[in-house]
């Protein structure tokens, strides 16, 4: 039967309601392949286990549990002396591989015991913290000792809000295995390193047994290269200068 303009047009009309009203009408394009119904979905990043290590948090990255947290009352164990000797902060510093000029983000600054220690090296540090009671303690030892190259900065869980494209090399001694977002906090540090930046991270050995530390706080090089290629980072170095730890460092993959 055919149909005159008018019938169609009125035909036409009706047709563009009923899909505006269903939702199938967009102004964008329609993707050429979508996911169907019952087919995988992205696995999650982290998950959550009710078993865990009660040092730990229950929440799990790449099959790694994350450590608990060190809060302010861990200030006498940052600044203990036996530190010195144990960790020696000197050898940390020389694998480094400082050049003067500069710009290192200490990650979990704490105190600033490294902070301090690199201020008189490097042209600035920037000391990031969570913690209010530990940005006051960092904020009132650089005012006494009059260090104007530290500067401060209070980041968030899954954010150091560091400046993009700003840093050198960025340093995280004892930190990563306790970052309640390590892929987060990975991908906004890829973002803020200069070409040519690194990623410094000294870590207790979970490889070796006589490492007299709580398990969830130790990292093994296996799974630290694991979580860096996931964030495009790869390993150019390891040093086991230290007692107790490593010192593993990283690049940019591309």
């Amino acid at each position: 039967m055919a149909l005159d303009s008018k019938r169609i047009g009125i035909i036409a009309a009706i047709l563009a309601g009923f899909i505006v009203a269903s939702g199938r009408l967009s102004t964008q394009p329609t993707p050429l392949f979508s996911q169907q119904a019952g087919s995988p979905a992205t696995a999650p990043l982290y998950e959550t286990r009710a078993a865990h290590d009660p040092n730990g948090t229950g929440k799990f990255y790449m099959g790694r549990e994350i450590a608990q947290v060190m809060g302010p009352g861990g200030i006498p164990w940052l600044d203990r002396p036996e530190r010195e000797s144990e960790e020696k902060p000197a050898e940390v510093i020389k694998a480094m591989n400082l050049h003067g000029n500069e710009v290192v983000a200490d990650l979990g600054a704490g105190s600033g015991y490294f902070s301090f220690r690199l201020a008189p090296k490097v042209g600035k540090v920037l000391a990031v913290e969570i913690q209010d009671e530990m940005i006051a303690t960092l904020r009132q030892r650089a005012a006494e000792q009059k260090i104007s190259n530290v500067e401060v900065i209070k980041g968030a869980e899954c954010d150091p809000h560091l400046p993009t494209g700003g840093v050198d090399l960025l340093l995280m001694v004892d930190v990563y295995h306790e970052l309640s977002c390590p892929f987060e906090i990975m991908t906004q540090v890829r973002k803020a390193l200069k070409p040519g930046g690194r990623v410094v991270f000294v870590e207790y050995r979970k490889e070796d047994p006589k490492v007299q530390i709580k398990e969830v706080h130790k990292m093994s090089v296996e799974q630290l290269d694991k979580e860096m290629k996931a964030v495009k980072f790869i390993r150019v170095r390891t040093v086991d200068a230290l007692p107790w730890q490593h010192i593993v460092i990283f690049a940019k993959s591309e």
